[in-house]
């Protein structure tokens, strides 16, 4: 079978994709950053959720943003996880098995099943004063 190589991947006749070295699409959902990243018949998803405010900035912020934070993982979907980074950024991630060839439907399905799937939680964030991450970096207007 004829492979043509595309960015990351190599396509083959009927569509499907094969990574041939780190494969990764950004996007944004809600004014979060996203990332869907391909490697054997899996895909990481994982978005930038929140970020806790900082002391400095919002301190009688931060009591609500982590009671939300350690109330989250229980409410999660199987398989989601929900990790704080140093740098305060929330990050929600889920590892999705792709369903027999890999192609580009299959790959933008997942990403927008995903997306969709997060708006609760992000409704979540929101409320409790965890912001979206490039918004309190001031790149996003929300």
């Amino acid at each position: 079978m004829q492979q043509l190589p595309h960015g990351p991947f190599l396509v083959s006749n009927d569509g499907s994709l094969r990574p041939v070295r780190d494969a990764a699409m950004r996007f944004a959902w809600r004014g979060r950053g996203c990332v869907a990243t391909l490697s054997d018949g899996q895909i990481n998803l994982a978005a930038q959720a929140g970020a806790v405010p900082y002391t400095a900035e919002q301190p009688m912020a931060r009591p609500g943003a982590f009671a939300a934070l350690g109330a989250m993982p229980g409410d999660l979907p199987d398989g989601w996880r929900l990790r704080l980074m140093p740098d305060h950024r929330v990050r929600l991630e889920v590892d999705v098995d792709l369903q027999g060839d890999t192609t580009a439907i299959a790959l933008i399905s997942a990403m927008v099943r995903f997306a969709l799937a997060l708006d609760p939680y992000l409704d979540r964030l929101e409320s409790a004063g965890l912001a979206s991450p490039m918004a309190a970096e001031g790149m996003v207007k929300t």
